[in-house]
């Protein structure tokens, strides 16, 4: 493209905002206007467009008039200013730089003030708007007012050196272009097959894009690449400021105080073999109340992270901004600091710790007859398991004493047979956990045994959500409610299409029921498409969130619940507990009045941060799963057909349910077309493809790292008929709330 002197394109039309922008900041003095119009031979009826864009950068600070009409950019910050977190250092201290200045410029010198408490946290990547006072040379104080819109694009990527220059390969799936490496302005460097944190430039020539280097984020060979990739990919902040840690590690281990002391109290954690940290213990007895015949008395005891995390400290904030724990196959990112999460906030066996403990008396009905809550100091008196509980339980043993496992399990068959009365939505579809060695590669995918000891913390944990949201309507407190809306009716006729498909007919007209589906469930409880028809009616499900307004919980079939059974890994759990301490008048770290009025706001935060954490959950997973087919390229397995789009077919592996993908280009019997009420893919060769079919396949091709993995089917493109039968075995359940295992 030809270029006049003065360096722009000559090009005959009105460029855009950056183009303009970029030529002001390349010029080695100030130009006037009708020299930028000339360098885009910009004429006519144009230029009021050149001048309209000319002072809207002016009005944004971004250039500065000088000399009359000579335009240079901005010698000095404006008065308010769009930074961004570039990074955090020692102390905590966000590192930033103005947003509107080129990755290579040398950046003032800006200390941020911290955030207002209606604004969360800035991190690492993230924009805010704010009000900057100069404090001599080329130095700001900035006090943050609000986030900005939107952030820097970036991806993450491996970086490949190559003898035509460095790339940086997207680890994206369907992705496969590569970037080169700009010149300036990265803020790490790498080595030939390290992962990074790239962020995507503007294309300025013909040719690759451009992306700079924001954080190095280690060997992309490495044990743990793949956790690292979903959580860059995320944006979840894994790395505590150190004022952070700090607070953690200042804490003392609680004395009894005004505490109600429950240490004789033999209560006991059930979790699964592999938990690092114990958020609730458990008891059971019958109730002595004889007017409460065959009822019984439950005791829930929770860790008191609010005797530890006080509002607005900086371990609130950093609690806040993260939102909830996030989980993966080698590691957890955490909400709190390993001092409480792993330390003072684990009810440990044989430790005295902090707790908030519910009294619930359950009437013979599986109903709450009433509830208590108390602060109070207890010891557990055991570290279970749900293998262990349940194979004692079946031979008649008790691991803790005489009894002990035979009324937890009483007061659970009570809870279940209520949830049944209720008809809550039963789900049930196998988990699968993601099983690696020592040297961190993936060595199965084990299926996930579902135990009535799994059930049975589960239906204590909703009592005691249950008592928590009665208890602060009770109290008149703000509360954070979980809640489930029904099914959008759009997504209930797309339901209806595809279960005609299979013999079901929905009703039409009027609302669904937790009931009505399942009804469905059990019609095809013993047929090859039970699964299939589970899974696709949870996804007709709404997504539960967190909210102050209160709409039910439709999957539970519940009108009043609220989080309350983990707050070490989830903030709105720590919300509830602050809102029960203020209202009872337990003592100190109850909910602040600043907080109420923000509810709403903190209600779409932490449902966004949790979306987050299940995205990066199922990132890795699937990328693990990746990582396991790759070392069976070439091999055959039985499967079934689980997803059904115009590209193409995706596909589940029937042994350990890893899924690739059949793009519709490899079907054999020519151009598919696509059916897309009733999800069904057939070709002008009479091949047809179902949900839920039966199809054996071969590994092609599967990439860890990108997360992809590209299957064959083996019949030459014919569909082959699933068989009729029963199951072989009942499959785990699968809940609508899926990530808390506690509680929903």
């Amino acid at each position: 493209m030809a270029r006049d002197k003065s360096g722009g394109p000559d090009s005959g039309r009105l460029p855009g905002r950056t183009e303009i922008l970029e030529h002001i900041e390349k010029a080695t003095e100030a130009l006037q206007t009708r020299e930028i119009a000339r360098a885009f031979a910009i004429k006519g009826a144009q230029r009021s467009g050149l001048r309209g864009i000319l002072k809207s950068l002016e009005a944004e600070g971004r250039i500065e008039r000088v000399q009359g009409r000579r335009w240079r950019p901005t010698s000095a910050l404006p008065a308010v200013c769009v930074l961004e977190v570039i990074g955090i250092d020692d102390d905590g201290e966000l590192l930033v730089r103005p947003a509107n200045i080129a990755p290579d410029a040398p950046a003032p010198r800006i200390e941020v003030q911290p955030a207002p408490r209606a604004m969360s946290a800035p991190g690492p990547g993230d924009r805010f708007i704010a009000r900057m006072t100069p404090r001599g040379e080329n130095r700001y104080t900035a006090k943050p007012l609000r986030a900005a819109e939107g952030r820097a694009e970036t991806l993450v990527g491996l970086y490949r050196r190559g003898g035509d220059g460095p790339r940086i390969v997207p680890l994206e799936r369907g992705q496969r272009g590569e970037f080169s490496l700009a010149p300036t302005g990265n803020l790490a460097e790498a080595d030939d097959g390290e992962l990074v944190v790239a962020e995507m430039l503007p294309s300025r020539h013909l040719g690759l894009p451009q992306a700079r280097i924001v954080e190095n984020i280690g060997d992309g060979d490495a044990p743990g690449a793949i956790s690292r990739i979903a959580i860059h990919r995320a944006g979840i902040p894994d790395r505590f400021p150190d004022n952070v840690v700090a607070e953690a590690e200042s804490m003392h281990p609680p004395v009894l105080g005004d505490r109600t002391d429950l240490r004789g109290l033999p209560l006991v954690t059930i979790d699964g073999a592999d938990a690092r940290d114990f958020d609730d213990a458990v008891f059971a007895e019958p109730d002595d109340d004889t007017s409460n015949p065959g009822g019984w008395h439950i005791v829930v005891a929770i860790a008191d992270v609010a005797e530890y995390v006080r509002p607005a400290s900086p371990l609130d904030r950093e609690a806040y901004r993260r939102g909830n724990s996030v989980y993966f196959p080698d590691r957890v990112v955490p909400m709190l600091p390993e001092a409480l999460s792993n330390g003072l906030c684990s009810l440990r066996p044989g430790e005295d710790r902090a707790c908030l403990a519910a009294d619930l008396w359950i009437g013979s009905d599986g109903k709450l007859r009433r509830h208590r809550f108390r602060r109070a100091l207890m010891r557990s008196a055991a570290r279970l398991t749900y293998e262990d509980v349940q194979a004692a339980f079946d031979a008649g043993d008790d691991p803790v004493s005489e009894g002990h496992l035979a009324r937890l399990y009483g007061a659970y068959t009570v809870l279940a047979d209520a949830r049944r009365e209720r008809g809550a939505l039963e789900i049930e579809l196998p988990e699968r956990r993601v099983v690696l060695d020592d040297a961190g590669k993936v060595a199965s995918i084990a299926p996930v045994a579902r135990l009535d000891s799994h059930r049975l913390i589960e239906e204590f944990m909703i009592a005691a959500n249950v008592a928590a949201a009665r208890e602060l309507q009770r109290l008149g407190q703000p509360i954070m409610y979980r809640v489930h809306d029904e099914p959008d009716p759009a997504k209930l006729d797309d339901l209806r299409n595809v279960l005609e498909g299979f013999g079901i007919n929905l009703a039409r007209g009027g609302p669904m029921r937790p009931r009505d589906f399942n009804a469905v469930f059990e019609r095809v409880e013993h047929t090859p498409h039970a699964r299939t028809v589970h899974e696709i009616v949870l996804r007709a499900q709404s997504q539960a969130v967190y909210s102050p307004s209160n709409i039910g919980h439709f999957g539970l079939g519940l009108h009043d619940y609220a989080h309350f059974t983990s707050p070490i890994r989830r903030y709105a759990d720590l919300l509830v507990h602050r809102a029960l301490i203020r209202g009872l008048k337990l003592g100190e770290g109850g909910l602040e009045a600043d907080q109420d009025e923000r509810f709403e706001e903190i209600g779409e935060h932490i449902s966004t941060t949790e979306r987050r954490a299940v995205m990066a959950e199922r990132d890795a997973n699937d990328r693990y799963t990746a990582a396991f087919l790759a070392e069976r390229v070439g091999e055959s397995f039985s499967a079934t057909v689980r997803g059904v789009t115009r590209a193409g077919l995706f596909v589940a592996i029937e042994d350990n349910g890893a899924e690739g993908f059949v793009p519709a280009s490899r079907l054999a019997g020519g151009r598919p077309r696509f059916d897309a009420q009733k999800l069904v893919l057939s070709t002008p060769g009479g091949s047809v493809y179902r949900l839920g079919d039966a199809v054996e396949i071969r590994i092609a091709e599967a990439d860890g790292l990108r997360g992809s993995a590209i299957f064959d089917l083996l019949d030459g493109g014919a569909r082959i008929v699933p068989r009729a039968g029963k199951s072989r075995h009942r499959r785990g359940r699968k809940r609508p709330d899926r990530r808390h295992r506690r509680g929903r």
